[in-house]
């Protein structure tokens, strides 16, 4: 059977680059159009969702329709099965949990001159969550960004998703939300859907956070509108890294490169190993695997454009290759892979050991799957409760520590040209 997946030995670092690249490089060809379509809502409101929703979705609605009713939310209960429902309710008890975790508490101290210092921790007011159609519906996204919203105490939480040709939204992906006790469901996707969550239309209130992947459009949309709401992250296409020495089943590794590419045909698939030998066994498995695939042509394409196989000097140099792109998903199926993660420095999530494929954290482990791609596993970290949360620092001075720092105060402000700063604190010392 023909080898699919490239072996590559040297100019590593440079496929690495460009790989990393796609992300950006996607973004800029489609913002000029997601900029006229978030133009559009903000100026049109609820009639350029309707024509937006006609024009990609091919569905008819009127605003009132928009919003999905309670009735067809509790309906949708009765369509999915209970071996799923069941799966998802324990899942969601599994986020909250882990997510539980990240709360963080507010804290106050007082200083030395008797100033009152402190931080104030909080949820934002609202959050809009996003749920992709199109290729696949997620239940499961819209549980991980739900368990964090939810966790950090969200009081309004507002989930979008694209209609399909009926105009229903994925049964799934309601019972999901009812789980997590989301009842404000709009059938609105794609950009305008950003958009609308941002500024708001006289259908749907505007909300302060937006999470949850999404396509391409999505994605530039979040771009544009950051600023105005705090968004999670810009994810691109679905990725994986797999670190792997001749310990590893070359099919289980198949296996788990192939669980990425099947997302879309630009997710990248790579094995780091120092076997060639394991590098020529999960070639072949990646190509025999592949043909018995439901979605083998989005894996396919994936595989032979995104995908390789590296072939690193050391498990040093393996882990130095990983960190230059910064996986969204790292798996370490090496004989000792906590000595291997002690070299990882940035990945979105790292599972460690053979009984660990990634697709474990996708839907049960407690870890949120929303994660950082296309390199900003660097700077980016997972979605949680943090997105949710504000800080508000908290200052209050009584006279002895304002005398202290009345003097330092002044001569910095005049120093930086403001003397209406330095007035402010003189005229406090000034006699009545």
């Amino acid at each position: 059977m023909a080898e699919l997946i490239r072996i590559i030995d040297r100019d590593q670092e440079a496929f690495i680059d460009e790989l990393a690249r796609r992300k950006s490089d996607d973004l800029d060809e489609v913002l000029p159009v997601v900029a006229e379509i978030i133009g559009r809502v903000r100026r049109e409101g609820d009639q350029a969702l309707i024509d937006y929703t006609r024009r990609f979705d091919k569905v008819e609605l009127t605003a009132a329709q928009l919003k999905v009713d309670l009735e067809e939310i509790d309906g949708a209960v009765k369509l999915v099965d209970s071996p799923l429902q069941e799966a998802l309710a324990h899942a969601f008890e599994r986020l909250c949990s882990y997510h539980l975790r990240q709360l963080q508490n507010s804290w106050f101290v007082t200083g030395p001159d008797g100033e009152f210092l402190g931080q104030r921790i909080a949820p934002v007011d609202s959050a809009a969550l996003y749920a992709p159609g199109g290729k696949a519906a997620y239940p499961s996204s819209v549980l991980m960004a739900a368990a964090a919203a939810r966790t950090a105490g969200v009081n309004r939480v507002a989930l979008f998703s694209p209609p399909d040709p009926g105009g229903a939204l994925n049964p799934a992906v309601l019972f999901a939300a009812g789980l997590a006790g989301i009842d404000e469901i709009y059938r609105v996707g794609g950009a305008q859907a950003i958009a609308a969550a941002a500024y708001g239309t006289a259908a749907i209130p505007a909300v302060d956070v937006i999470a949850g992947p999404g396509n391409i459009y999505v994605t530039a949309a979040k771009k544009l509108v950051y600023g105005r709401v705090n968004i999670d992250m810009l994810a691109g296409p679905s990725e994986i890294v797999v670190i792997a020495d001749d310990s590893a089943n070359p099919a289980w590794v198949a296996a788990d490169l192939l669980s990425q590419a099947e997302h879309d045909e630009r997710a990248g698939a790579l094995l780091v190993t120092v076997s060639r030998t394991l590098a020529r066994k999960v070639a072949v498995e990646v190509s025999k695997q592949l043909s018995s695939l439901p979605k083998k042509k989005i894996a396919g394409e994936s595989v032979k454009n995104f995908g390789a196989i590296l072939i690193a000097r050391s498990t040093e140099h393996a882990a130095e290759l990983a960190n230059r792109f910064a996986p969204e998903h790292l798996e370490l199926l090496v004989t000792d892979p906590w000595e291997t993660f002690g070299l990882v420095r940035s990945a979105g999530a790292v599972f460690l050991g053979p009984l660990t494929p990634e697709a474990v954290g996708d839907y049960w482990a407690g870890p949120n799957h929303v994660l950082p791609t296309g390199g900003s596993a660097r700077c980016f970290s997972p979605l949680g409760v943090h997105l949710f949360l504000k800080r508000t620092s908290v200052i209050s001075y009584n006279r002895r520590a304002f005398d202290r720092a009345a003097g330092p105060v002044t001569v910095m402000a005049r120093a930086e040209g403001l003397e209406a700063h330095a007035r402010s604190m003189e005229i406090r010392n000034r006699k009545k």
